[in-house]
């Protein structure tokens, strides 16, 4: 579970995310929809305990990821728009380095199984300077879902991603969720992306919240209009910002 209670972020004057409270039951995958800079990158950071909040609580699978860092993170993978891997590495190497930061017991099985899933088993013995850029993003995809984290955290997930691995990406996703119960956010401005595979959405603009709730509740109270048309009259003249 993640639970965020006045979750508020400050860069000297300026801030980035404004008292945002919400919380994701296992199971339940949160669309966090905003213009460019309306904080959802800082406040996915903030969650995942890369930076800290100027104010707020956030509890991640029950620990709190201030007082309690170590057991939060060890409970979360965070997938950043753009893949951060070591150039010297192979793929193989990244899944077993991987499984030696987080004592996992079957990583050859469960890894290998991973990498099927997302067609790169035949890729495995490449060095990542040797992929394109779609490529590091599975590999990322299966560091991150090796140790089996009870929350999950995505920024625009499908960058650089080909449409067969868009539609594996997503179903891996909503098995996540449905089979394992997982919490996940996933931060996109591919709406329609978010309107197939979440179950909540939390609309924010400049830092603050401006709409949250399950997507039929959010379409319901816009007359039934997708999500792309509420985005827009939601935040108005931020939309092409």
């Amino acid at each position: 579970m993640i639970a965020c209670d006045g979750l508020t972020k400050l860069y000297g004057d300026f801030t980035a995310v404004n008292d945002l409270s919400f919380v994701v039951h296992p199971g339940e995958v949160l669309g966090l929809v905003g213009p460019n800079g309306a904080g959802k990158t800082t406040t996915l950071r903030c969650l995942a305990g890369i930076i800290p909040a100027t104010k707020g609580r956030v509890s991640i699978d029950g620990h709190n990821i201030a007082e309690d860092p170590l057991a939060a993170k060890q409970a979360l993978s965070f997938f950043a728009d753009e893949p951060r891997l070591f150039d010297y590495l192979t793929v193989r190497q990244h899944l077993e380095f991987t499984a030696r930061l987080y004592q996992v017991a079957d990583a050859k099985e469960r890894g290998m199984k991973l990498l099927e899933d997302l067609d790169m088993a035949d890729k495995a013995d490449l060095l990542t300077t040797e992929l394109s850029r779609g490529m590091k993003q599975k590999v990322a995809l299966a560091c991150g879902f090796l140790h089996q984290p009870r929350v999950m955290f995505f920024d625009e997930p499908l960058t650089g991603l080909d449409p067969l691995a868009i539609r594996r990406t997503k179903d891996l996703l909503v098995a996540q969720a449905r089979e394992r119960g997982v919490a996940i956010i996933i931060s996109s401005h591919l709406l329609h992306l978010l309107e197939e595979v979440c179950s909540h959405v939390l609309i924010v603009k400049r830092g603050a919240k401006v709409a949250h709730g399950t997507l039929a509740e959010i379409r319901n109270a816009h007359n039934g209009a997708a999500l792309e048309e509420i985005f827009v009259r939601l935040v108005g003249e931020d939309a092409g910002k």
